[in-house]
């Protein structure tokens, strides 16, 4: 528990440096262009550790996977970038951050109360519920 807990917060960490990252390469190379270096610079490293790590998979079971609309994932990360590099530009990387890592939590947690997409279905927790109602308090705390 402890192991996925210290990668989640590696992981939060490093969204947050790429989404200023992007934002400022954006200034200076626009958007899309920004945006298609991300994708192709993580599609390059992603190559070289399939290379290095013992080649699990190949392309020819992406083609396999049982629902096709999983493959839209790539094109999901692509508006993913696009839309934390406009928000960090649109408002700051704290306050894009915490609305993004709401609304995270929030479809998330949807996403198993209805099992979505494959997630297993778990039953409504008013607990839960009040964790995001105070994560968007915080936020509006935040704010002001």
């Amino acid at each position: 528990m402890w192991l996925g807990i210290l990668i989640a917060i590696t992981s939060g960490a490093l969204m947050s440096v790429q989404g200023v990252f992007n934002t400022e390469l954006t200034k200076q190379s626009g958007i899309w262009m920004a945006a298609g270096f991300v994708q192709l610079s993580g599609f390059a490293l992603c190559l070289l550790m399939w290379l290095f790590s013992g080649r699990q998979g190949s392309v020819g079971t992406l083609f396999s996977v049982d629902n096709k609309y999983m493959l839209l994932s790539g094109v999901l990360g692509a508006l993913i970038t696009y839309t934390v590099i406009k928000s960090i530009e649109l408002s700051s990387p704290a306050k894009a951050i915490m609305v993004i890592v709401t609304a995270q939590l929030l479809v998330a947690y949807l996403i198993e109360l209805f099992g979505l997409f494959g997630a297993d279905k778990q039953p409504f927790e008013s607990k839960k519920l009040c964790g995001i109602v105070l994560a968007i308090i915080g936020f509006i705390i935040f704010k002001i």
